[in-house]
């Protein structure tokens, strides 16, 4: 039963798929049919790889990058006064700004290259990982901590053995949203300069109105963020083992 309804939902969404294109008279360019977007997979499958591996490494980049940094800045907010009063501006800032806006500036200071992608992930991903996380920090039981200053526990102590096991589900849940949202960073650095991965792949085929193609590389990318997602919450729910679901 665990395996059954997603494979029922996927089969349904095929069926609606095919449906749609067979019935209703849409033009192939529009939408092309669950066929020949299977045939362009197989077709371009090399193709298609290699801009896999680009795109993936993009995102787990900026996974281990923004989620270091989102936790690094949780922990400055929640212990240092003078953190928060420099750090909470930046946080609001990055998050005010649309990242298509800081895209095409990113592209040309760090190139075309993978290294203003990931950057462009850790942007998106770091906020939700540092908001969570200091909020768990933040709500750390009162008498936990009393208990702590009563026994003369120092400040490292007390962050290793109840600060941190307080408020690392609030981190999970952090890296949980970071992870779904991570492939829209990578995603829009290639739409918006990239001379591989998914993203051009998509702007390429767009613009040879090669629409099987590029349905074949969103595809890709789903099945990309869908795996990353179960595979963290499989992880996260052995680290976090202690919390009841």
């Amino acid at each position: 039963m665990k395996f059954a309804r997603p494979l029922i939902t996927l089969a349904g969404f095929l069926a609606a798929w095919w449906a749609i294109t067979a019935f209703t008279g849409i033009q192939s360019f529009m939408l092309p049919n669950p066929q020949s977007v299977a045939a362009a997979l197989i077709a371009q499958r090399g193709y298609l790889f290699e801009n896999t591996l680009t795109t993936l490494a993009e995102i787990l980049l900026g996974l281990l990058f923004g989620g270091l940094l989102g936790a690094a800045s949780a922990l400055a907010i929640v212990f240092s006064p003078a953190a928060q009063r420099w750090l909470m501006p930046i946080l609001v800032l990055s998050q005010a700004i649309p990242v298509f806006a800081l895209a095409p500036l990113l592209v040309l200071w760090f190139g075309f290259g993978i290294a203003s992608k990931v950057i462009m992930a850790v942007l998106v991903i770091f906020f939700p990982v540092a908001a969570n996380f200091a909020d768990g920090l933040r709500r750390t039981d009162p008498a936990w901590l009393d208990l702590a200053r009563t026994m003369n526990a120092s400040k490292l102590a007390t962050l290793r053995h109840i600060r941190l096991p307080a408020g690392l589900p609030a981190l999970a849940s952090g890296m949980r949203v970071a992870t779904a949202i991570a492939p829209i960073g990578a995603i829009i650095g290639e739409w918006v300069g990239a001379s591989s991965g998914l993203g051009y792949v998509m702007i390429n085929a767009n613009a040879r109105i090669e629409t099987d193609l590029m349905f074949a590389a969103l595809l890709i990318l789903a099945v990309i963020a869908i795996g990353l997602y179960m595979a963290m919450d499989a992880l996260l729910r052995r680290v976090v083992y202690w919390v009841k679901e």
